[in-house]
């Protein structure tokens, strides 16, 4: 597995990754998608096994000192292999380089496994948001002290 900085190129590639890996209503539309990525404090990186995109991450810098994880979209065949590690370790060392002091991220009420691959990585639910995405499901919001 190799990672590599985000190509504008990839886009087409990333939404339909992301369409995959959340149901409507949790997805991204690429438009949404590609606003993330072109944000002017937002950094993108992308796996690759054997040449081909198998995930990808999306994080912000925000205001305080503070980063995001937009979203974390690994390919069902290539989870469990260390990309998901692998991708957030990028994101939180460019956070830490770039002297955010925390990083947050939101995941579904229901996704069991995104809850514990996060607290396995120093994560902890601060904050539950009633109707966080546009099919009315809860979201955790997980943050992360940066040190």
């Amino acid at each position: 597995m190799r990672i590599r900085d985000f190509q504008p190129a990839d886009l087409p590639t990333l939404s339909k990754i992301d369409q995959e890996c959340f149901p409507p209503g949790i997805s991204y539309s690429r438009e949404e998608l590609a606003a993330f990525i072109a944000h002017r404090s937002a950094r993108t990186w992308v796996a690759e096994d054997r040449g081909s995109i198998v995930g990808f991450v999306v994080a912000n810098r925000e205001p305080a000192r503070v980063g995001h994880i937009i979203t974390i979209d690994i390919l069902e065949g290539s989870r469990g292999q260390g990309t998901g590690t692998g991708l957030m370790k990028m994101a939180e060392d460019w956070a830490r380089k770039a002297g955010l002091q925390l990083i947050y991220l939101e995941t579904a009420e229901d996704n069991v496994a995104a809850h514990s691959f996060y607290e396995g990585r120093g994560y902890r639910k601060v904050d539950k948001v009633e109707r966080y995405y546009h099919n009315g499901q809860a979201a955790w919001v997980m943050v992360k002290q940066l040190k």
